[in-house]
C-alpha cells in the first residue's frame, strides 16, 4: 500500500506534467502561428478562378476562355444526394464537429511518430476549405496545425451552408473542371441538378484522387468507388435499400464533354477576347467576367450558312481537285463490322484498317463538311466510312457526276463517266448533305471569303464572319484582311463630286485614256470590263453600270486633295491613301470591317457612326464594369444642332454651321460616359440623298441587278472586283442593315475570269440580307429641302423641253439645276437594261 502510493503520484505529477506541457507547447504554437493566419472573413469576398463567358446580345454562350473550367453555384442549387454522397465520402461528422475530427487527427499524428509521415489525413471538409483556399498541399506538421486553427476559425465564422459552398465550387474534379457544376458538364454533359444518385455519387468520389476515380481514364476504379460511396449512404440512413440497388446496377455513363456552346460563333468569340484583354489584362481569364456582344444570334448564324454556301458554290463551278490523302492500307488487318447505318443505308459488311478509323476521328469537321474514307467503289456506287464507324453508300447521282477535275481557274476536264473515275478505296474524302438529307460529294473550298453586317443608326455589329471555318483559319478577313475593294470604293469618288458641282446628270466621256505617271509605275491604260467605250455618259449611269474611265475622268475633275480630304469622315485614313488616280478604282486595300463601316454613311443619310462589337461586360455577380457608349444617328437632334450652330457663328450658312459645331470644331469635347453621344452629320442630306439614289440604280438595273429577287425597293449597293479578276465585293444596305461581303484567295490568286462581284459575293450579300430584312417595313424617303426633280434629256443630261420624246426625271440640288437643252446630240444608246459586263476594277 505504502509502496502503491508514491508509484500513483509520480504518475500522477508526470501526466498532470504532460498536458501542462501539451497545453503550453499547443499554446505557444498558437500564440506563434495564430498572428501569421489570414483572415477567415476574406473568404467571403473570394473570387474563385472562373473563365471568361463571350454571349451574343440574347444572352446564348458562344465562346469560353480560360485554363480552369468552373461554374459557380451556390449551395441551394445543389442536389440534396450530391451533399450526402459528398459527406459520405469525405466527412460524415460534418454537422456535429466545430471544424476537426480528433480521431482523425490522432489518426494522423499515430501515423506521424511511426513513420515520420502523415499517410491519411484525417481532415473534414472545413479543414480542406482551410488548405484549399490559404495553405499549400505539402503535409507537414505546421501545416497541419494551421489548417486546425483556420478550421476552427472558419467554423466559428461561416455557417456549414457556406462552408459547403466554398468547397464544392473549389475542389478540383479532373478534365480541367473545378466545382461540381463544371465537372457535371465535363463528364455528363448536363447541369448537376440534372444527374441521377449513380451520377452524383460518381462526382462525389472524385476529390480524393481525380485522376485514379476518373470515371473516363478509369471506369473500373471508378465504379468502386462509386459502389462504395452508395454503400456509406445506405448505411448512414441518408438513401434506402431500392435506392441503393438501383445505383449499384447503373452503368459508367461518364464521357468527355468539351464546353457546349448555344452556338459556333468562333471568330466573333475572338474579337469579344481581345477587347475584354485590352480593357481588362490577364484578370480577364480568370475573374469570371461576362462579355455580352452585340450580336443576333439568328443572323449570325445566317452569315455563316451563307458565306460556306457561297464558297461552296463557287468550288463547284471549278472543279473537283481530288480526295484529302490517300490512306495506306497495312495488309491483313481487319476491323468489325459496323454496328448502325446512317442517311444512304447499305447492308454491305466491309473490312478497314483501324488506322483509318483513328484518321476519320482525328479529322475535324470543317463548315459542314464531314470527312469519309472510300471503302469500296463500283462504277455507280460507292461504300465510306464514317468518323462514327458507320458505313454509308453512295450513289452516282451524289455529286459524282458532276465531279469535273479541276484544271485551273479557267477550266475544268471533261465530266466522269464512272465513280472510279473520281474516287478509289482508301481516299479520304469529304460528304456534305443535300436538300434530301442525303450525302453527297464535296470538298473544302480553296477560296475563302468574309461577310459584316451593321447596324447603320448606332455601329453595332450584328453579324461578323472571317473565313470558311476557324478551326481552318484562325485568320479573320472580315478585320485583318487588307484587300482592294475595286469598284465598292467608287461611290466615296462620286460622293465628293456631287459636293463639288458634279450632278446626276452630268456628261462625262467614256473613252480611252493613257496616263505616263511614275507613281502608276510607268504607262496605265486602265479599261472597263467589257475592254468598250461608250462615249459621253451621265454620272448615274456610270455609277450603276460601274465605267471605270468615267470614275477616273471624276476624279480627276475633282481633284485628287480635294477628294482625299473627305475620306476621314467614312473612317478611312486619308494619309494612307494613294496620291494618283487608282484611287478612283479602289486601289487601296482595306478591310471588309473598314468598308461596311463606311457604307453606313449611306445608309443612315449621311451621318458618322462608330462599328462596335461588345455591349458591356459583367463581373460573376453580374455588375457592369464596362458598357459600350456608340454614337447615336438622331436626326431630330439635327435641327436644334444646326440653330445652335448658326447663333454661335452667324457667317456660316445653316449645314455650314452645324458641321463645324459637330465634326470639325476643335472645341468639341467629348461626351459623358453615361450621356447618349450624337452621331455628326458627314454629308449634306441632299448629297446624301442623291448618292443613295444613284446606289438604288445599282440595284434596279445596274451590276446588282440579282438583288431584286428579295422583292424591295428600299436596296442599294455596289459591286466590287479587281484585276485579275482577284477580289470579289459587294457592300449593299437598306436603312435598316449595313451587309459587305467578300470573296478571294488568301494567295491572291486569280477565281476565274467569269468571277465578279455580282456572281461570286453578290450571292452570299443576298442570302444573309434575306433573313436580315425579313419583317422589316421599307424604308421610305423625304425628299429634302434643297432638291428638286426635273424632266431631262438623258443624251445630253439638260433641261427637255416638253416636247422631247423619251424624256427622264432626275434629282438635283437647287443651284445645280441645268438650262434647257440647246440641240439633241444622239449618243451612248444603249438602253438601260442592257446585259451588263460585271466590272473589271
Amino acid at each position: 500500500m505504502t509502496l502503491k502510493t508514491p508509484i500513483i503520484r509520480i504518475l500522477a505529477w508526470l501526466t498532470l506534467t504532460a498536458i501542462f506541457g501539451g497545453i503550453a507547447a499547443m499554446a505557444s504554437i498558437y500564440l506563434y502561428l495564430s498572428p501569421k493566419l489570414p483572415p477567415v472573413e476574406s473568404l467571403r469576398q473570394t473570387k474563385l478562378q472562373t473563365p471568361l463567358r463571350v454571349f451574343s446580345s440574347e444572352g446564348y454562350l458562344i465562346g469560353e476562355f480560360g485554363e480552369k473550367r468552373r461554374r459557380p453555384i451556390d449551395f441551394e442549387s445543389a442536389p440534396e444526394d450530391f451533399i450526402n454522397a459528398l459527406l459520405a465520402a469525405e466527412d460524415d461528422g460534418f454537422y456535429q464537429h466545430s471544424g476537426v475530427d480528433i480521431a482523425g487527427l490522432l489518426r494522423a499524428a499515430s501515423q506521424l511518430v511511426t513513420s515520420g509521415q502523415i499517410q491519411t489525413g484525417g481532415s473534414t471538409i472545413t479543414m480542406q476549405v482551410a488548405r484549399n483556399f490559404f495553405l499549400s498541399r505539402k503535409q507537414t506538421f505546421t501545416r497541419k496545425f494551421n489548417e486546425i486553427l483556420l478550421a476552427l476559425q472558419i467554423e466559428s465564422e461561416l455557417s456549414k451552408e457556406e462552408i459547403l459552398e466554398l468547397y464544392i465550387n473549389k475542389i478540383y474534379l479532373g478534365n480541367r473542371a473545378y466545382g461540381i457544376q463544371s465537372a457535371a458538364k465535363v463528364y455528363y454533359g448536363k447541369d448537376i441538378r440534372e444527374l441521377d444518385l449513380a451520377q452524383l455519387a460518381m462526382i462525389a468520389g472524385l476529390p480524393k484522387a481525380p485522376s485514379t476515380f476518373n470515371p473516363i481514364v478509369n471506369p473500373e476504379r471508378a465504379l468502386i468507388r462509386r459502389n462504395w460511396i452508395l454503400g456509406r449512404m445506405l448505411s448512414l440512413g441518408m438513401i434506402d435499400a431500392s435506392q441503393h440497388n438501383d445505383a449499384v446496377k447503373a452503368p459508367v455513363t461518364a464521357s468527355f464533354h468539351g464546353t457546349k456552346f448555344d452556338f459556333n460563333a468562333p471568330y466573333i468569340a475572338e474579337m469579344a477576347r481581345q477587347k475584354a484583354i485590352q480593357l481588362l489584362g490577364e484578370a480577364a481569364y480568370t475573374d469570371g467576367y461576362k462579355v455580352f456582344t452585340s450580336i443576333d444570334a439568328k443572323l449570325q448564324q445566317t452569315a455563316q450558312t451563307a458565306v460556306i454556301n457561297g464558297l461552296l458554290t463557287y468550288d463547284q463551278r471549278h472543279g473537283y481537285r481530288g480526295p484529302e490523302a490517300q490512306l495506306p492500307e497495312p495488309p491483313a488487318i481487319e476491323s468489325p463490322a459496323p454496328e448502325t447505318q446512317t442517311i444512304n443505308e447499305t447492308s454491305l459488311p466491309a473490312a478497314f484498317p483501324p488506322d483509318w478509323l483513328k484518321t476519320l476521328q482525328r479529322t475535324p469537321t470543317l463548315g459542314t463538311l464531314t470527312p469519309a474514307v472510300v471503302l469500296t467503289t463500283t462504277e455507280k456506287t460507292a461504300s465510306v466510312l464514317m468518323a462514327d464507324a458507320t458505313i454509308v453508300e453512295l450513289q452516282w447521282e451524289d455529286g459524282f457526276n458532276s465531279a469535273r477535275p479541276y484544271i485551273d481557274e479557267n477550266t475544268r476536264g471533261s465530266a466522269p463517266k464512272t465513280i472510279t473515275d473520281v474516287v478509289a478505296r482508301g481516299d479520304l474524302i469529304r460528304l456534305d448533305t443535300n436538300e434530301d438529307g442525303r450525302w453527297q460529294l464535296s470538298q473544302i473550298p480553296a477560296a475563302q471569303a468574309a461577310l459584316v453586317a451593321i447596324n447603320p443608326n448606332n455601329g453595332q455589329i450584328k453579324s461578323l464572319v472571317g473565313g470558311f471555318d476557324f478551326q481552318q483559319s484562325h485568320f479573320n478577313r472580315a478585320t485583318q484582311a487588307e484587300r482592294q475593294p475595286g469598284s465598292n470604293f467608287k461611290p466615296f469618288i462620286y460622293t465628293a463630286a456631287l459636293e463639288h458641282g458634279f450632278t446626276p446628270a452630268t456628261i462625262i466621256n467614256d473613252a480611252p485614256i493613257v496616263f505616263n505617271d511614275a507613281s502608276l509605275e510607268g504607262t496605265w491604260r486602265p479599261e472597263n470590263a467589257s475592254g468598250k467605250f461608250f462615249g459621253p455618259t451621265r454620272l448615274r449611269q456610270a455609277l450603276f453600270k460601274s465605267r471605270n474611265l468615267v470614275s477616273i475622268r471624276v476624279l480627276r475633275s475633282t481633284g485628287i486633295q480635294p477628294t482625299i480630304a473627305g475620306m476621314d469622315r467614312f473612317g478611312f485614313d486619308a494619309s494612307q491613301l494613294p496620291k494618283d488616280l487608282s484611287l478612283a478604282l479602289g486601289s487601296h486595300a482595306m478591310t471588309p470591317l473598314k468598308v461596311a463601316s463606311a457604307y453606313t454613311v449611306f445608309a443612315n443619310g449621311g451621318y458618322q457612326i462608330e462599328p462596335y462589337l461588345v455591349e458591356r461586360i459583367v463581373t460573376n455577380d453580374d455588375s457592369i464594369i464596362y458598357q459600350a457608349n456608340p454614337l447615336l444617328v438622331c436626326k431630330e437632334c439635327e435641327e436644334e444642332t444646326a440653330i445652335a450652330a448658326e447663333e454661335s457663328d452667324p457667317s456660316l450658312s445653316d449645314l455650314e454651321a452645324a458641321l463645324a459645331a459637330e465634326f470639325n470644331s476643335d472645341e468639341q469635347q467629348p461626351s459623358e460616359p453615361d450621356q447618349p453621344r450624337i452621331a455628326p452629320r458627314v454629308i449634306a442630306p441632299q448629297v446624301a440623298y442623291l448618292i443613295d439614289d444613284m446606289l438604288r440604280d445599282v440595284i434596279k438595273k445596274g451590276t446588282g441587278r440579282k438583288a431584286k429577287q428579295l422583292g424591295r425597293n428600299d436596296l442599294a449597293g455596289k459591286t466590287g472586283t479587281t484585276n485579275g479578276p482577284k477580289d470579289a465585293w459587294f457592300s449593299g444596305y437598306s436603312s435598316h442593315m449595313v451587309t459587305t461581303t467578300w470573296l478571294g484567295f488568301d494567295e491572291n490568286y486569280n477565281l476565274g475570269r467569269r468571277e465578279y462581284g455580282g456572281t461570286s459575293a453578290l450571292p452570299i450579300w443576298i442570302e444573309y440580307m434575306r433573313e436580315a430584312l425579313a419583317g422589316k417595313p421599307e424604308a421610305t424617303r423625304e425628299l429634302p429641302e434643297g432638291l428638286i426633280s426635273v424632266r431631262i434629256d438623258p443624251a445630253t443630261g439638260k433641261r427637255a423641253h416638253p416636247n422631247t420624246p423619251d424624256a427622264i426625271f432626275e434629282t438635283f440640288r437647287l443651284e445645280n439645276v441645268p438650262e434647257f437643252t440647246q440641240q439633241r446630240i444622239e449618243i451612248d444608246n444603249q438602253p438601260a437594261d442592257e446585259a451588263l459586263p460585271e466590272d473589271l476594277f
